[in-house]
């Protein structure tokens, strides 16, 4: 039987692409992780699908969209819930993170530092704080008292949070000390041993 094989195309940041690197990195799985750079990527936009990345190929066919790649992955490796309702915690898990992500990236993304850190504030004091208490609410609703988001095994869940948290942390290094399930379920993944050894080991970036 032919062995599958995988080759993910992004930039040379972790952004979109991120969470499915982890996603290798915690099941062990060999990929080709073609990072891409910026004044290469009109010569390789047309071979994406969408003209688009991230973008996975997949056994020679290409896959787009950044969650869907994750949950495919996920899923592959057995890291999307055991059964069908452990996936559906998962996802609910996923797009809680989501709704945080998605205020937060326009903000992220002001070019003027000055105006960025003005318009930040109101986001880590009113807003996210309230994202954080529903990502910890779900944690002790369907961890079963363990330290990962669902059923004491790590997920992609656990996975996603980690790195949109990294971005977030790097803006503003206090905005989890209030939630002290959801900082230590980051020190837990960071604790497997494969995802500590990707961590140590990848390129530097600040998103």
């Amino acid at each position: 039987m032919a062995t599958s094989t995988y080759k993910l195309f992004y930039f040379n940041i972790r952004a979109r692409a991120e969470v499915s690197r982890l996603i290798f990195a915690a099941a062990g799985q060999k990929f080709e992780d073609v990072r891409i750079e910026r004044n290469d990527w009109l010569s390789n936009k047309n071979q994406m699908p969408l003209g688009q990345v991230p973008v996975l190929e997949y056994n020679g066919t290409k896959l787009p969209q950044s969650t869907s790649i994750a949950r495919f992955l996920a899923k592959q490796f057995h890291l999307a819930g055991r059964d069908n309702f452990e996936q559906a915690k998962v996802d609910a898990v996923v797009d809680t993170v989501n709704e945080a992500m998605v205020k937060f990236m326009p903000l992220r993304r002001e070019a003027n530092e000055t105006k960025r850190k003005e318009i930040l504030e109101p986001f880590f004091t009113n807003q996210l704080p309230k994202h954080l208490q529903n990502l910890e609410t779900l944690g002790k609703l369907y961890g079963d008292g363990g330290q990962f988001f669902v059923s004491k095994n790590l997920t992609w869940a656990d996975l996603y949070f980690y790195d949109i948290m990294e971005t977030m942390l790097y803006a503003n290094e206090t905005c989890l000390n209030n939630f002290s399930w959801l900082k230590q379920n980051r020190t837990e993944v960071e604790k497997q041993p494969r995802i500590a050894e990707y961590l140590s080991q990848r390129p530097k970036s600040t998103f």
